[in-house]
């Protein structure tokens, strides 16, 4: 199987155990049922109990990692992997962690120190192993790596398979000073002295990603600026972050589990959850807050690539092609002088190249039709970065619904995605609110969003609802009538889709019940936004072009809320006779 067939089976094989979904009685935080995550276990998943790799074991995978990654040959140049070398490390790994798996009932899982599932995380990622790799040997190690990870995910659990140590972020210097004095080999690897499972490799220290990057929201950042910027990496990071959104929303969804169960004497499960850890920092609430956010809305900007930059050093430059004829010239000649590649097995600064510049993503419109989905979420890095963005979004909004002392309010958290939201342009703002987006919240959190953005473009004339639940009487009182406090067409248009996604959603969760009244409502409200919408928003490039590409959404949003309430009333007569 060659590497790019291994790369793609990653992301079908070991999928997690998968949850029940519970939908709340309302759309609004008056449910019981709000706090919960968007993914929900009835009954945890039956994994794997864990026993600790014996000593020999250990020492033996110590060894094969720290023959496999070869040191600095030369100094200022980076860490490789030896031809000879096929990674036995994590070939042994997944042997012992998969052996067991068919007995009856399956033997314990044999885990390595946290050390080592580190260092995994740090191999599946790393530009030498991946596109930088000399050699297809190179490349497999990285792929071995994430496919061991989602192993343990699989069959032990993030909370068994003690991944919140693993994957903790620090310096070596942090380190030092919580642990021991820090040792400093010749190879500037930077060990601590007195832990037994170090690794004398500098990927499992200074060159960790652990080490490198500032916290998971830097990772976050820079992936996301990638997914627009670099192609290349961005098809490595995808593979690594949407492994860590895997364990973020799994580890939650136990500890909220257990929480519900009581199972922790006392104290609250969930502020264990590898999240929590992930949105504690020393650092004002406030400035936190809006990093996080802006870390998972990061779009390639000069500002943003400066606040979230590269976690390696040159991590986005690639390995210059050499055609044939010029590697067969490079012939050990010691008479010559002329030493060839030998003492090369590291690539240094001029081995490298920048990476090709994106391409501009292709203008779309509401039309659909033709329209490849890839140029509509375009702006966002492609369908994959927007849904990792919409789920990092949503889990945010779970651990604030459910600990709003650990990070910040609900209202709070909202006001800032609303800051992110409500000036995208219009394409990228109905995939963020549409419903099938919508889908990734909780039914209460996604009513919650909405509402937020509706109140923020709503005439004032439009009353506030009494609560923030969600009912058809709250729709036909304070919603559906109503344009926006703008004559934009584009902030209409934004008012009747948000308002479209309510109504899709409050259909879906609790259902809709045909009326003249509901009707009547509809139809007032899509004939205001008609009516107010008469010029295009201000900005350098708009014009007639853009006024008559922001007026197809507004009329294609009216065409579908006409739809839904006719399909409703359809379905509702046919009920009755």
């Amino acid at each position: 199987m060659s590497s790019q067939e291994i790369l793609m089976s990653s992301r079908k094989d070991f999928q997690l155990p998968q949850p029940s979904t519970r939908s709340s009685d309302s759309l609004g935080t008056g449910s019981s049922s709000s706090t919960r995550p968007s993914i929900y276990y009835d009954a945890p998943p039956a994994f794997r109990s864990v026993k600790l790799l014996p000593y020999e074991l250990c020492e033996q995978c110590i060894i094969y990692f720290e023959e496999g990654l070869s040191k600095f040959l030369i100094p200022g140049k980076e860490p490789y992997l030896t031809e000879s070398s096929d990674v036995p490390a994590l070939n042994l790994l997944i042997s012992l962690l998969t052996f067991g798996t068919s007995s009856t009932p399956p033997r314990p899982a044999f885990l390595p120190p946290a050390q080592q599932l580190a260092l995994a995380a740090t191999l599946a990622i790393h530009p030498s192993l991946t596109t930088r790799a000399q050699s297809e040997n190179t490349l497999q190690a990285s792929i071995l790596a994430i496919r061991y990870l989602r192993l343990v995910l699989h069959l032990v659990g993030p909370i068994n398979g003690k991944l919140q140590d693993a994957f903790a972020f620090s310096t070596v210097e942090t380190s030092s000073r919580r642990r021991a004095r820090r040792r400093t080999t010749s190879d500037d690897v930077g060990i601590l002295k007195d832990d037994m499972n170090a690794l004398d490799t500098k990927l499992a220290n200074t060159g960790s990603l652990w080490v490198n990057a500032q916290d998971f929201w830097h990772v976050v950042g820079w992936a996301f600026n990638c997914s627009l910027l670099h192609q290349k990496r961005w098809e490595r990071w995808s593979l690594w972050l949407q492994y860590m959104v895997d364990v973020l929303d799994q580890d939650w969804a136990l500890r909220a589990h257990m929480q519900e169960q009581g199972a922790n004497s006392g104290e609250d499960a969930r502020e264990g959850s590898i999240i929590v850890r992930y949105l504690s920092r020393n650092d004002t609430t406030a400035r936190q807050e809006r990093r996080i956010v802006r870390a998972i809305f990061a779009e390639g900007s000069p500002k943003s690539t400066a606040e979230f930059s590269e976690v390696w050093r040159n991590e986005t430059k690639e390995r210059k092609k050499v055609d044939d004829v010029q590697k067969a010239e490079r012939k050990l000649n010691i008479d010559a002088d002329n030493w060839g590649d030998y003492m090369k097995g590291a690539s240094s600064s001029s081995d490298l190249e920048d990476s090709p510049p994106p391409e501009s993503p292709s203008k779309t419109t509401p039309t659909g039709g033709s329209t490849d989905i890839s140029d509509v979420t375009a702006p966002f890095g492609g369908s994959e970065s927007l849904v990792l963005r919409l789920r990092l979004l949503s889990l945010l909004s779970t651990v604030c619904a459910s600990l709003p002392r650990t990070f910040t309010s609900l209202p709070t958290l909202y006001d800032v995605f609303l800051e992110h939201i409500r000036p995208l342009p219009l394409p990228q703002f109905f995939l963020v609110v549409s419903p099938s987006s919508m889908q990734h919240f909780h039914s209460a959190a996604a009513s919650c969003i909405l509402q937020v953005i509706l109140r923020s473009l709503l005439a004032s004339s439009a009353p506030l609802p009494r609560t923030d639940d969600v009912t058809q009487e709250t729709l036909e009182t304070c919603y559906l009538p109503y344009p926006a406090n703008t004559g934009s067409i584009s902030d209409n248009a934004k008012v009747s889709l948000c308002v479209e996604t309510l109504l899709r959603l409050l259909q879906k969760h609790i259902g809709l019940e045909w009326t003249e009244s509901l009707q009547e409502k509809a139809e007032k409200g899509i004939e205001a936004r008609e009516q107010k919408a008469k010029k295009t928003g201000k900005g350098r490039g708009k014009g007639k072009g853009a006024d008559e590409e922001e007026r197809m959404w507004l009329r294609g949003s009216a065409g579908r809320i006409s739809g839904l309430l006719e399909l409703v009333r359809i379905q509702q007569e046919a009920m009755e006779e």
